[in-house]
């Protein structure tokens, strides 16, 4: 074995585990601030909401949760929220498809109006409905007449839901469908399989979680939703009044014991949906790799 020459140092070993450069800072600091802005921007209200709740006794709250008129606002807002989603659902599939898989002329602008719900405050939003489907309205005249009332009616309640919570569904689609190889299907259809079969069997399966994902946030998007739907509802007590109106209601009563028992009741139903709809998911990607 040879001596190194006198006089010269040995150099060091290279390190078997190099430290990366990176662009933020470490693992502890982006944690710890990540974990600060959650805590403050979400977890404190929340846990403001939930400690206002538990000033009242057991009996207290279900007295306010289950009485007549909050029963009837879950019932107005959960089946409004329902038919909004299931429009979205079909609809936003189809209006990301159409994006993604045609080049037409204004295709980037009907692109740049599909985020106009995320930008435009919601009572403007509300307002302008109610000028097309009021009774004397644009729309409205016309429909009311045949006997299709929209606002002031659930119907203008889903209309208001399904316009903010459109982006949801197709900014959601959109980026799985940009990546969806061509390739595969031109491969399916050379294999002798039909458009139905190719979309049940190759596309609908990569779709499926994002799609869910896209529907459980325009579902939450809607049950949440106050400012659009305050204009077009009419706010009838018994027939049009929202769950998060009539919390409005309460805090303008200064009851704001009341006012949190009715928002917990939203909190924990968009938590349960979100929940249920991760299951899916988890349990569709587990599916997938499986077969």
């Amino acid at each position: 074995m040879s001596s190194l020459p006198s006089g010269r140092a040995a150099a060091p070993a290279p390190s078997r585990r190099r430290r990366q450069r990176r662009a933020l800072p470490g693992f502890g600091l982006t944690l710890g601030l990540s974990a600060t802005y959650l805590g403050v921007i979400v977890l404190l209200p929340i846990a403001a909401l939930l400690l206002h709740a538990a000033s009242l006794s057991p009996a207290e709250f279900w007295a306010i949760v289950s009485s007549r008129r909050a029963v009837a606002t879950y019932r107005i807002t959960l089946s409004s929220a329902f038919y909004a989603t299931l429009f979205n659902a079909g609809f936003g599939l189809l209006l990301a498809w159409v994006l993604v898989r045609y080049d037409f002329t204004g295709r980037r602008l009907l692109d740049a109006m599909i985020d106009l719900p995320f930008a435009l405050p919601t009572a403007v939003a509300g307002i302008a409905l109610t000028a097309l489907f009021a009774r004397n309205g644009i729309f409205g005249q016309w429909l009311e007449p045949m006997g299709i009332k929209i606002a002031y009616a659930q119907p203008g309640i889903v209309i208001a839901m399904a316009f903010t919570s459109l982006p949801f569904v197709v900014r959601t689609i959109q980026p799985v469908l940009e990546d969806l190889e061509v390739e595969i299907e031109e491969a399916g259809h050379m294999l002798g399989a039909t458009d139905g079969q190719l979309f049940a069997r190759v596309i609908w399966p990569v779709l499926m979680p994002s799609f869910l994902a896209g529907a459980s946030l325009a579902f939450a998007r809607s049950l949440g939703e106050f400012g659009a739907v305050v204009f077009i509802a009419g706010n009838l007590p018994m027939r049009t009044e929202i769950t998060a109106l009539l919390t409005y209601i309460r805090i303008d009563e200064y009851d704001y014991p009341a006012a949190a028992a009715l928002a917990t009741v939203i909190l924990l139903s968009a938590f349960v949906m979100l929940f249920a709809v991760n299951a899916l998911q988890l349990w569709q990607l587990r599916y997938m790799r499986r077969s």
